[in-house]
């Protein structure tokens, strides 16, 4: 019996790794080669590739579409795409093994699926492909995404900042290959704005909102500090509706990973309490 995929979509930052990487443990296959924030390489290339058509990327996802309103283009690039999902390319994803004897994802009969923010923008074209798919949605307090993706940034500039003086150009050469010709973001702009973070966060969670009410009973919303005070009945949740058997042990186990001081960490920063503060209004509407 072949499994329909679990597509895990939710902007960057919410906590998508690890509810990703806590499901591989409880036996969902998530690809064998995975980005250090467990995405599966194969079909990040492939969102990036879709994305790429339409000039859009992680920051400015909604240029998506224009493809998905072009029913030819959609139409002869899912063709395309399940054509790459059966060569050999599709290894980076099922491994040797696996591809010798599924010989694309679609045929995998156990419990499966990929994670990637693109797919919140994406996953109209992915169901044209998987229409059985399930979904999962990952929310998070906007400042805390907001945050993490202001100190991403600093780290990003840090990079071009006066260090390494002595070696400098050997340095700035490493940087140049790695990200100009690795074709890789060097820092994420847009969130280094309060206010421009809070509307990219906002329509992220309005598109991914949009899938989640569309799909009904095929569709899962969780909220990331929920999954922080109730790890266990959560991923017992998500064990069910992944169809994953998971034992009680193996679910205490795994909840254990969860660092619960990640919660609504904001709280910390005066700044972002005094932002806070003024969109309350605007925060309210998303159960915050």
């Amino acid at each position: 019996m072949k499994f329909p995929p679990v597509i895990i979509i939710g902007m960057s930052r919410s906590g998508t790794s690890m509810l990703t990487r806590m499901l591989d443990e409880l036996g969902l296959f998530t690809g064998r080669r995975l980005t250090d924030n467990h995405e599966a390489v194969f079909f990040r290339e492939l969102n990036d590739w879709l994305l790429l058509q339409c000039s859009g990327g992680l920051e400015n996802p909604e240029t998506i579409k224009y493809l998905l309103r072009d029913e030819e283009a959609r139409a002869l690039f899912g063709k395309f795409i399940d054509y790459t999902m059966t060569t050999p390319r599709a290894i980076s994803f099922l491994g040797v093994s696996k591809y010798f004897k599924y010989r694309t994802p679609a045929n995998l009969d156990i419990p499966w699926g990929w994670k990637d923010p693109r797919n919140t923008y994406t996953l109209p074209f992915w169901l044209d492909l998987f229409p059985d798919a399930k979904v999962i949605h990952i929310f998070r307090h906007p400042l805390d995404i907001v945050n993490s993706l202001r100190t991403r940034r600093e780290r990003g500039l840090s990079r071009l900042r006066e260090r390494h003086s002595r070696w400098k150009p050997l340095y700035w050469f490493y940087l140049m290959e790695k990200f100009i010709r690795g074709k890789k973001v060097f820092v994420d702009i847009r969130g280094a704005d309060l206010e421009e973070g809070l509307l990219m966060w906002e329509e992220y969670i309005a598109e991914a909102r949009t899938h989640v009410a569309n799909l009904g009973q095929r569709a899962i919303e969780v909220k990331y500090e929920e999954f922080l005070r109730n790890p266990v009945d959560t991923l017992g949740k998500l064990s069910e509706f992944c169809g994953l058997r998971a034992a009680a042990s193996e679910l205490e186990k795994t909840a254990g990973g969860v660092n619960k001081s990640r919660g609504l960490a904001y709280l910390k920063d005066p700044e972002l309490k005094a932002f806070s503060a003024g969109i309350s209004d605007r925060l309210r509407e998303y159960g915050y």
